[in-house]
């Protein structure tokens, strides 16, 4: 049984900015702004241009091979087996952070009218028992309403999508007509020093903002089940961007602007007001905007969970993709009457709930999916400088221009956002690679994988890079030893870059149509389309 084409380039357009728009919107210019002040506006230009630079990758990809979880497939063509493994392993885990992420983010905002469910240990909300119990039934929710009907799925995105971008419009205005005090983005000016920059980095990486444009990757998990895909695709992996920076950008000027600058007094890594586990929500009460108030808790429950709803979709294609090629048991593809990935969607949801002991908190929860998704991203820009090398003469209904540039910088911002996330983040992803190298031993020992080329050679780089981000995490200026200072950091990661991307494509696999998963169409209709 496979999965069908369904979703039109608005669907997925839809899909990719509701997962983009989710409790992203209702904490990140608070976390932004505490770690980098006014510059907090610089953080979220640098978050969207980096971000669209590497979503410009999987544009192409995605639309020369449009398949479901294109994170396990994509990396199977150009490097072979293990290195698809590995990638996609650490894209699954951070991808199945998130829908535990909108869940505490939404349990976290009620917090303030219902205290039961969390209570604070070393300053942060971590979930309380009777929080626990409703994070279950949240979670189930998503998954049932993921499974009940494809049409119920897209009427209910449409209504979710409508009201989100219409609230964060509101607000956005609301704030700025209401209260603006233009003194408070006198301190943009400390991206001339090196502090500034260095506080700037550390808030794309850990403040929110690139956790905020993950949602760019539901494209490529949904184009195994996209129409039009030459338009479809670009369209949802690339607009979806574009369109969230401009949110984002606005949200967070309107958050700075309306602050009263006796909040600001001891500095911006001490603004605290009532209500402070929903920063808007804390503004508007401050302002007297009682039906704003109102209309923002209504929306702090809407947002994560349309969000949290999108992930549970195209994480479990990810799932899926891996059963089919056989790194995970065959159980795991199989799909119900309406043809969605069920096993899949209840593996992620009996795992996830594991992640809100580990990672207690909104902003913890968020270091680690950031860490490793963008690890994730690493394959993009690698996997099509290799296939433009092995198939360059291959039609490509979208074409990424100045290719050889934009795949170096894409990949340059992967490992650069990787490391701002900082040494803790990163020793605890380290960790989790090491268990995914064990189930992968696990797989090729029962047989999973006999007739199958594992492709050690081609993914020979793969284990200087990954313990290479770990060594130079541990020597760097965030939240590691200092040794490399910030500053010189950057040109360490810049050569190490260098040297890791061209060993990937001189290790590449041979191209095989062979290894093109088949969805619905043959190889050369996949190729051609």
């Amino acid at each position: 049984m496979e999965l069908n084409r369904r979703f039109s380039p608005l669907n997925l357009l839809m899909l990719s900015i509701n997962g983009m728009v989710g409790s992203a919107w209702l904490f990140a210019p608070l976390y932004a702004a505490k770690i980098a002040g006014a510059a907090a506006i610089i953080a979220w230009l640098i978050g969207g241009v980096a971000t669209a630079i590497i979503a410009l990758t999987f544009a192409e990809l995605s639309v020369l091979f449009p398949v479901a979880g294109g994170t396990a497939q994509i990396p199977q063509l150009s490097h072979g087996m293990f290195a698809s493994f590995m990638l996609s392993w650490v894209a699954w885990l951070s991808a199945l952070t998130m829908a535990p992420i909108e869940v505490q983010a939404v349990l976290q905002y009620a917090s303030t009218y219902f205290s039961s469910l969390t209570h604070l240990v070393n300053d942060v909300p971590v979930l309380t028992l009777t929080g626990f119990f409703w994070a279950t039934l949240l979670m189930l929710g998503l998954c049932f309403v993921n499974i009940a009907s494809f049409k119920g799925l897209i009427r209910f995105n449409l209504i979710l999508f409508i009201f989100k971008v219409f609230v964060i419009i509101l607000t956005v205005a609301m704030l700025l007509r209401v209260s603006y005090h233009p003194t408070n983005f006198i301190g943009v000016g400390n991206i001339f020093s090196v502090s500034g920059w260095q506080a700037i980095l550390a808030a794309v990486a850990t403040g929110g903002v690139a956790f905020a444009f993950t949602g760019f990757k539901h494209g490529v998990e949904l184009a195994g089940e996209a129409k039009k895909m030459a338009i479809g695709i670009p369209l949802a992996i690339v607009g979806s961007v574009i369109c969230c920076m401009l949110l984002y950008m606005g949200l967070q000027i309107a958050f700075i602007g309306a602050l009263d600058p006796h909040f600001l007094t001891n500095g911006w890594q001490h603004i605290t007001f009532k209500g402070d586990v929903g920063p808007f929500a804390g503004l508007a009460a401050f302002l007297g905007l009682v039906w704003l108030l109102k209309l923002l808790y209504v929306d702090a429950v809407i947002s994560p969970l349309g969000a949290g709803l999108i992930y549970v979709t195209s994480t479990a294609r990810i799932i899926y993709a891996m059963s089919q090629i056989g790194y995970v048991p065959k159980f795991l593809s199989y799909l119900n009457k309406q043809k969605f990935p069920v096993a899949a969607i209840f593996l992620n949801f009996a795992l996830g709930m594991f992640l809100f002991l580990p990672l207690p908190g909104w902003q913890a929860m968020v270091s680690f999916l950031v860490s490793g998704m963008v690890i994730s991203y690493a394959i993009g820009p690698i996997a099509l400088l290799c296939l433009r090398l092995e198939i360059p003469n291959e039609k490509r209904a979208f074409r990424l221009p100045a290719a050889n540039v934009l795949c170096t910088l894409a990949f340059y911002f992967c490992n650069l956002i990787s490391y701002w996330t900082g040494w803790e983040t990163i020793y605890r992803l380290s960790i989790a690679m090491v268990i995914g190298f064990a189930f992968f031993l696990l797989a090729c020992v029962r047989g999973r994988l006999k007739n199958q080329e594992l492709g050690l050679r081609s993914a020979i780089w793969i284990v200087p890079y990954l313990s290479g981000l770990v060594l130079i995490s541990y020597l760097g200026a965030f939240g590691g030893k200092n040794i490399i200072p910030f500053g010189w950091d950057f040109l360490v990661i810049g050569v190490f870059s260098m040297v890791i991307l061209r060993l990937a494509i001189a290790t590449r696999l041979k191209f095989s149509p062979q290894l093109v998963p088949m969805q619905t169409e043959t190889v050369a209709a996949l190729l051609v389309e």
